[in-house]
């Protein structure tokens, strides 16, 4: 019977000594793929099994892009008022202040510059966990002056879109903010500064019907959801079924929207690349 028993019990481990893995060691892909995070971050947040591309932020983006992480952040203390004073589940300035606590963002862009493989570069990356990444004044302004800079500077401006269109607590505030973009990025076109979209998953709303698309090159990421409304949304308007995937960005792409998709462990050189063609 002593196959069955342990007769030195000195070396069982108390529970309460036991040791969980820590949470986030692990990340588990929609496909049902799990990789380390160190593997993953290493790989640019791409699961290398099945190429799934997991959502980040201006701080992954601006890492991956920006030679050594080294940038200049413009209009970094810009933070949104509440001229409506909208009040739904809790007041929009609690509201505001709840999500730059717990994403420590001010808002839901970032804008800034610096070398990209020795070229200079003008970046505004979205950020979706700040309210979905949606447009307000806040957004809209900073991408603006983004804008403002590259004209001044001839500096190329890449913006990296990531949204789920605009901010319902500024109302018509948010959607000015559509026409004001679109106003600054026609200007930007006439002095010849190469402007670079980069649609990731989602964009979606007012960001699509605005600056998104408005690129000299429109690219996007493998598998990212582009589209203007909800597929719910269009079903109800046009009467008919819609095809399977019609809004990612391989559909987006077949029916001539987009330039080219780009794997993100290549975007940074063929970023480099094209802008080297665009300037000669």
């Amino acid at each position: 019977m002593a196959w069955f028993k342990r007769k030195d019990k000195g070396i069982l481990t108390p529970t309460e000594a036991k040791k969980e893995a820590p949470d986030g060691l692990w990340y588990k892909t929609p496909s049902g793929k799990i990789i380390h995070t160190r593997e993953l971050k290493n790989n640019a947040y791409v699961s290398p099994e099945d190429g799934y591309h997991v959502r980040i932020g201006s701080k992954e983006y601006f890492e991956l892009l920006f030679d050594n992480n080294k940038f200049t952040e413009m209009n970094a203390d810009m933070v949104s008022a509440d001229p409506l004073g909208f009040t739904d589940s809790k007041p929009y300035p609690e509201r505001l202040k709840a999500t730059q606590e717990k994403t420590g963002l001010k808002d839901a862009v970032r804008t800034a510059y610096g070398k990209m493989n020795g070229l200079d570069i003008n970046i505004a990356c979205m950020d979706f966990s700040f309210i979905g990444g949606s447009m307000g004044s806040v957004v809209g302004e900073k991408i603006a002056r983004a804008i403002e800079y590259s004209i001044k500077n001839d500096v190329p401006l890449l913006i990296i879109s990531k949204s789920g269109g605009a901010r319902m607590m500024e109302a018509s505030l948010s959607l000015m903010q559509l026409a004001k973009t679109s106003a600054r990025l026609a200007q930007l076109s006439q002095t010849n500064t190469p402007y670079i979209s980069l649609l990731t998953d989602p964009t979606t709303g007012g960001i699509t019907a605005s600056f998104a698309m408005l690129g000299d090159f429109n690219i996007a990421e493998p598998g990212a959801l582009i589209g203007f409304a909800g597929p719910r949304v269009i079903r109800e308007t046009i009467g008919k079924d819609l095809p399977k995937g019609f809004q990612s960005a391989e559909f987006v792409l077949d029916h001539g929207f987009l330039d080219f998709i780009v794997d993100r462990r290549d975007l940074k050189s063929r970023l480099t690349k094209l802008l080297k063609m665009i300037r000669k």
